[in-house]
C-alpha cells in the first residue's frame, strides 16, 4: 500500500513539472508580428507635347520649375511618379524655363538627375493611363498646355474620372486651362463655384503674350463660373477646394506640391 502511495506521489510530481515546463514554453514563444508597410503613393504627372509658341516662331513646352519642384517634393516622400504626355515620348521643355534666370534649387537638381531626364525623354502615352492605377494626378504648366491639353479628350476624361473617385487633382500656372471642358456629373463645369487660381491676365501681359495665347486663363475660369483669385504678380499663391488644388505661377509650384502631399496622407 505504501509502495502504491509512493508511485502516486511520484507521478503527481512528474505531471506537475511537465505542466510547468509547458506553460513556460508558451510564455517564451510569442506569436510572430507582421511588419506593417505604408502604401506607396502613386502620382501621375501629365505634361504637354506642344512645342510651338503660336505664330511667333519661338519654342514653348512645359516649365521646368513647375515640374521639378513638385516632382522632388513628392519623390522625396516616397511617391512613385509616372509621367505621361498626349503623344508620349519626349516632353518639350520651354527654353525660357531652362535659362539661368529661371534657375531654382529644384531645376538645378533636375539638370543633374539623369533618371528624371530619362523619364522626360520617354514619357508614357496619356491615352494609356488609367486613373485606377494612381492616387492623384498633377499637371505642371508652361504655355504648351494651352494648345494641346485644353482640347485633349483623353485628358478631360482622365481628370473627370479622378474627380469622380474623389482623388486629388492638382494644377499650377497655365495648367488649370486644361479644366476648360472638364465637367461634373450633372454636366456643369467642374470649376463652377469652386475656389481656383492660375496665371493671371496681368502676368500674361507682363510676359507680352496676351495676343499670342489661344486663351486667357483667368478669363476662361471666370466664364466657367470659378471663384477665381490671385495674389500679386509672381508671388507664391495656391488654393484648395476639396480635392481640387491650383497654383498661380511658377513660384507657386512648391505650395501646390505641399497641399497635394498633405491631401494624400
Amino acid at each position: 500500500m505504501k509502495t502504491l502511495k509512493r508511485i502516486v506521489v511520484i507521478f503527481a510530481v512528474i505531471t506537475a513539472f511537465n505542466c510547468k515546463g509547458h506553460t513556460s514554453s508558451e510564455t517564451v514563444s510569442e506569436p510572430k508580428k507582421e511588419l506593417k508597410t505604408e502604401k506607396k503613393m502613386k502620382v501621375l504627372f501629365v505634361l504637354t507635347s506642344h512645342d510651338k509658341l503660336g505664330d511667333t516662331g519661338k519654342k514653348t513646352g512645359f516649365w521646368v520649375e513647375e515640374f521639378a519642384s513638385p516632382y522632388y517634393t513628392l519623390l522625396d516622400k516616397g511617391a512613385a511618379i509616372t509621367i505621361a504626355t498626349p503623344k508620349g515620348g519626349a516632353a518639350p521643355i520651354d527654353p525660357s524655363s531652362d535659362s539661368p534666370d529661371a534657375a531654382t534649387e529644384a531645376t538645378e537638381r533636375f539638370n543633374k538627375d539623369a533618371e528624371a531626364k530619362n523619364k522626360i525623354a520617354n514619357t508614357k502615352v496619356l491615352a494609356a493611363m488609367n486613373p485606377d492605377d494612381f492616387d492623384a494626378v498633377f499637371y505642371p504648366g508652361g504655355h504648351g498646355p494651352l494648345w494641346d491639353l485644353t482640347n485633349d479628350a483623353n485628358s478631360v476624361a482622365l481628370i473627370e474620372k479622378f474627380d469622380r473617385q474623389n482623388k486629388p487633382i492638382a494644377f499650377v500656372c497655365h495648367a488649370p486651362a486644361v479644366l476648360k471642358d472638364v465637367k461634373n456629373e450633372d454636366g456643369s463645369a467642374l470649376v463652377k463655384g469652386k475656389q481656383v487660381t492660375g496665371f493671371s491676365n496681368s502676368e500674361e501681359a507682363a510676359v507680352g503674350l496676351t495676343e499670342v495665347v489661344p486663351l486667357l486663363l483667368e478669363d476662361m475660369l471666370i466664364e466657367n463660373g470659378a471663384l477665381y483669385s490671385n495674389a500679386d504678380q509672381w508671388a507664391p499663391y495656391a488654393v484648395q477646394d476639396g480635392n481640387l488644388i491650383t497654383g498661380q505661377n511658377p513660384a507657386s509650384s512648391e505650395l501646390v506640391a505641399e497641399k497635394l502631399l498633405e491631401t494624400l496622407k
